[in-house]
């Protein structure tokens, strides 16, 4: 199916079962522990042995040798391989680094070999007999010394100018000139990186946690060499990614090579301190932003330049986007600069470039209306634009912003701050209330599905969309059920396998709108046969209770099958509504906290989010998504980092221990509001996305707040104790 025209009314308008707060259908399967995750898939793959990953002890370098007698010869051990014994592996598509060192090591904790063993014990203690002989290069590690040598942008990656910045910041009655960083972070996702591999002649069967079945599938055909047709990507269940698992990793790819090599299924998982160095994380910005406007506060200059590193062929942290898009102003410069690092890869992690850039960026803002004197709501407010700022022909297809803040303001009593900062004491507590913008594209790709009605009239849904606890099962149920007339309970979901249509998959915001879609396409499709098969009009057709009802007459859906089952499998296609115009999704946080006058203690004491972001497909689901991600995004303002040993490459806080993520004492009240914001641009469903959403923003309205609380200003994330206590008010 092409869309390729504002989308009219449809079935999903129903809303049934669309837009009504569902429980999660694999929700009792996951409590009782009966979904079968990666590295559980004893039925299909028996009699499984244990491979344990060896990585690299430097960061840069040549590996000389990998000596494996002594580990070959302990108990239980069925093989040890490295590159050598590999064979020739190709570097994927979707990897800067390769999953298994051959010559180089390119980055700490690079994989350089696997031991395989009867048991897990057995494996992990041959590990520890494993010599990997290396020689150490120079290396850079550090983006704050590197950041001076990078002045221009990126050849993939241009600068974007519009009017005359420095001219205009040059003439503006107010100016704002600042630097603003934020650090390299981990997914730290709950289930581990985690696979199960079988081989049966010439296929391979890999069970692992992936997010896109698709990339990880042609992958790691390419990897090895391969056609993608002989290799099955299954990921039923994911316990977490923040796109940390878009990508294929080292535990799918050894796994594959041990149990080809020891002719059995063989079990990977990356242990917890592997991971950060191993796979991959979000970098560390440093972000210089300058910002005039005139006296009245509009803007009429703004410049956001960001620094990243990366290692050689990767990307920079996209974290000036926000900025192209969210305040109106004639004079804009955006660009991005890229480091070459050699630390572990930098790639995706939720809500990447607009995370980072808004965490800068609503600071800045703040500090802007601040010195012209406006509150910073109605500063907000006063620079919206509903057209793209760089070409005013384009137009938002929605854009809800200034709604967002006022609902948010009414909703968190905002006409209760003080806008002097350390007005407000409780006890020995400053409290101070802040507020951010928030700010998501709504970005678009081809997503397919397979939709089969049975005599039975049971509906079963193929794709391989993947769950990564977002919601995927119930929404595309949901969406069946809707199209069909049939109850939720008659919906049969399978997701994840590619053996099925080839879906979004679950990134950047886009699958619950993109792979729901694809579910719609197939099932007006389907609806077409079942009208054919009962002699109706499809275009009049309407299906509900069981039932398919046109021209006065009903007939019952099972009619349709009596022949036999009806199957059909469509992709939604989108045509060029999203170069017509301008696709986001928007939100207003607001934030309380309280800080220890005398510790410097921080307390996050109530949050709410505002959202705007096209139909909400499931309320429940929905608000689960954007409440775990203002508790990222509290993680990310007071105690999210990897710390860098910039002497010899490598994040040192690389495990659950060291790297701090927000615990249930930590969570304060949280509440969520959707505006009514259905967007016929962006899909059949009218519907965008919301999980990464809900954490753009949230950072810096908890900095913000804690401003508000105790008049100093911070700058460089995480907020910590040290680097508020100097700033502190005396105690009285």
């Amino acid at each position: 199916m092409k869309f390729d025209k504002p989308a009219g009314s449809n079935p999903i308008d129903r809303q049934r079962y669309i837009g009504q707060p569902r429980d999660r259908i694999d929700g009792p399967l996951k409590t009782t522990g009966s979904a079968p995750y990666a590295y559980e898939r004893h039925r299909e793959a028996p009699d499984a042995v244990y491979g344990y990953p060896v990585m690299s002890p430097i960061a840069k370098g040549k590996l000389i040798a990998v000596e494996t007698d002594a580990a070959e010869g302990a108990p239980g051990v069925l093989a040890v391989i490295t590159a050598a014994q590999a064979g020739k592996l190709e570097i994927g598509d979707m990897n800067t680094a390769r999953l298994l060192a051959e010559y180089h090591i390119e980055h700490y904790h690079q994989a350089v070999a696997l031991v395989v063993a009867e048991t897990f014990e057995q494996a992990r203690a041959a590990a520890q007999l494993v010599v990997v002989r290396s020689e150490r290069e120079p290396g850079a590690y550090d983006l704050a010394e590197a950041q001076p040598s990078v002045t221009q942008a990126p050849e993939d990656t241009p600068d974007k100018a519009v009017g005359d910045v420095e001219q205009a910041l040059r003439t503006a009655s107010v100016t704002l000139d600042a630097v603003y960083t934020t650090p390299d972070q981990s997914h730290m996702a709950m289930e581990p990186h985690a696979s199960t591999a079988l081989w049966q002649q010439d296929t391979l069967t890999v069970w692992t946690s992936n997010q896109m079945i698709n990339w990880g599938r042609s992958d790691l055909a390419k990897t090895l060499n391969i056609p993608p047709e002989k290799v099955r990507l299954i990921s039923s269940y994911i316990g977490g990614g923040f796109g940390g698992k878009l990508f294929l990793r080292s535990d799918a790819l050894l796994a594959a090579l041990g149990a080809r090599v020891v002719k059995r299924p063989v079990k990977v998982m990356l242990p917890r301190p592997m991971i950060p160095n191993n796979t991959t994380h979000r970098p560390a910005t440093r972000q210089h932003i300058r910002i005039g406007t005139d006296a009245e506060g509009h803007i009429t200059a703004i410049s956001h330049l960001s620094w990243s590193g990366n290692l050689p062929g990767g990307t920079p942290e996209t974290a000036v986007q926000q900025t192209e898009l969210l305040y109106a102003g004639a004079n804009r410069l955006t660009g991005l600069r890229l480091a070459t690092l050699d630390l572990p890869e930098g790639n995706a992690m939720r809500a990447p470039g607009e995370a980072p850039g808004l965490m800068a960026l609503e600071i800045a803002i703040d500090e802007i209306a601040e010195k012209v004197g406006m509150d910073p709501v109605a500063f907000r407010i006063l620079n919206d634009t509903q057209v793209d700022p760089a070409d005013p022909q384009r137009p938002f297809s929605r854009r809800q912003l200034v709604a967002c803040l006022r609902t948010g303001s009414e909703a968190f009593g905002w006409q209760q701050r003080k806008a002097q900062p350390a007005q407000v004491r409780d006890g020995r507590w400053l409290v101070g209330m802040g507020m951010a913008a928030g700010f998501r594209n709504n970005l678009l790709s081809p997503s397919g599905a397979r939709v089969q009605l049975e005599a039975s009239g049971t509906v079963t849904v193929e794709t391989d969309m993947t769950d990564i606890g977002t919601g995927s099962y119930t929404i595309i149920a949901q969406t069946a059920a809707e199209m069909l007339g049939v109850p939720l309970e008659q919906v049969r979901v399978r997701l994840g396998d590619s053996d099925f249509p080839v879906s979004a998959g679950s990134g950047g915001q886009w699958g619950a709108n993109t792979s729901t879609s694809g579910v719609y396409a197939a099932c007006v499709k389907l609806r077409e046969q079942v009208a054919q098969a009962l002699g109706m009009d499809a275009a009049e057709a309407e299906f509900v209770e069981g039932e398919v009802r046109a021209a006065g007459h009903s007939r019952p859906l099972t009619d349709a099958v009596v022949n036999g089952t009806l199957v059909a499998e469509d992709t939604i296609e989108f045509g060029d509504l999203d170069e017509r115009y301008q696709q986001s999704t928007f939100a207003g946080h607001f934030a309380e906290v309280a800080v220890d006058i005398a510790t410097g203690e921080v307390r996050v004491r109530r949050m709410l989010a505002v959202c705007a972001a096209g139909r909400i497909l499931n309320p429940k689901t929905a608000r689960s998504q954007v409440i775990g991600a203002m508790t990222m995004g509290l993680g990310g303002a007071l105690m999210e980092e990897l710390a860098v040993d910039t002497r010899r490459g490598f994040f040192v806080n690389h495990d659950m221990a060291t790297y701090e993520v927000p615990v249930h004492a930590d969570v304060p009240r949280q509440e969520v509001i959707f505006l009514d914001d259905t967007d016929p641009i962006s899909s059949p469903m009218k519907a965008k996305g919301v999980g990464e959403l809900g954490l753009c923003g949230v950072g810096a309205a908890i900095v913000n707040a804690i401003y508000n609380a105790t008049g100093v200003r911070i700058r460089d994330y995480p907020v910590t104790l040290d680097k508020l206590l100097a700033g502190l008010p005396e105690t009285a």
